[in-house]
């Protein structure tokens, strides 16, 4: 499937009338599974990229090139569309267009660009300081700047509920809307309070965290991504551990079989038909 036509599945999705769970995902084989199940979105964190690329923490220590080879990786492997949290932009707003340029040729759907000051400063907490609402703005119009196709949906995150309260955060929200950004993502101290204030502030849909809020509630206030955590990667990971481990102690390969993948899911994620088919076509 062209990107575009994953951009305007995701536009669509942004224009309905219902909240949806994106599935969490990595890397190709994850993407993969969540197609076949039927999700209609996918998305990828900046702090999954770094796991699974570096092997690092969420510490904005990935770089531009390596996130962007990671959504390639993605989007070519399923025909679903895939979000991702973009970060700071990588440096300033000139960083920011140089961003979005290199994320849409790779082939999402939509990103985030975010108003926290990254990354971590001297003597700060990560996520701690926001910058300052002028250059929020820039940043969000340099974004729309680099954009060439204009499917691509750009998304304006703030963590402005923990760090501003809710006043604060509603003047950030506005001056984003006002630049023509497609949607808001309210990250971090979000309540339902918080939630419903934007939703009466900006007349853009919403995207933010589940938490313990209802699906009735989000999308009655205009919440139509929310997202569940990033518990298939943690999945992943014990799967993987739990598996070394035993094999490590002395536990016989045939008695693990029951607790993994059988060879004809593995030929399912990998499209071994796909290929099957290829091979009888063009080389036989």
């Amino acid at each position: 499937m062209h990107p575009t036509q994953k951009r305007e599945q995701f536009r669509a999705i942004l224009a309905g009338d219902q909240c949806i769970h994106p599935a969490s995902v990595f890397d190709p084989l994850s993407v993969r599974i969540a197609e076949d199940l039927g999700y209609e979105l996918a998305f990828m964190a900046g702090s999954t990229a770094s796991a699974t690329v570096l092997g690092a923490p969420d510490l904005v220590v990935l770089t531009l090139s390596e996130f962007a080879e990671q959504i390639r990786r993605i989007c070519r492997a399923a025909n679903i569309g895939l979000i991702v949290d973009a970060d700071h932009g990588y440096g300033n707003a000139l960083n920011v267009m140089r961003t979005v340029a290199e994320l849409e040729t790779a082939g999402l759907a939509g990103l985030t660009i975010e108003d926290t000051a990254l990354p971590q400063g001297f003597g700060r907490a990560k996520g701690e300081d926001l910058i300052p609402l002028e250059e929020g703005v820039g940043k969000m119009q340099a974004a729309l700047a680099g954009r060439q196709d204009p499917t691509l949906v750009i998304i304006a995150r703030t963590a402005a509920l923990r760090a501003e309260g809710i006043d604060g955060t509603v003047r950030r929200v506005k001056a984003y809307a006002q630049t023509g950004v497609d949607a808001i993502w309210l990250a971090g101290g979000v309540t339902p309070e918080g939630v419903s204030a934007v939703h009466e502030a900006v007349g853009l849909p919403l995207l933010t965290g589940a938490g313990d809020m209802t699906d009735e509630f989000l999308t009655a206030n205009g919440v139509r991504v929310a997202h569940q955590g990033h518990l298939p990667l943690a999945g992943a990971v014990k799967g993987m551990y739990d598996t070394l481990k035993a094999l490590r102690d002395g536990v016989a390969p045939r008695d693990l079989r029951g607790s993994v993948a059988t060879s004809e899911f593995m030929g399912q994620v990998t499209r071994k038909p796909d290929y099957d088919h290829w091979i009888q076509e063009y080389m036989n």
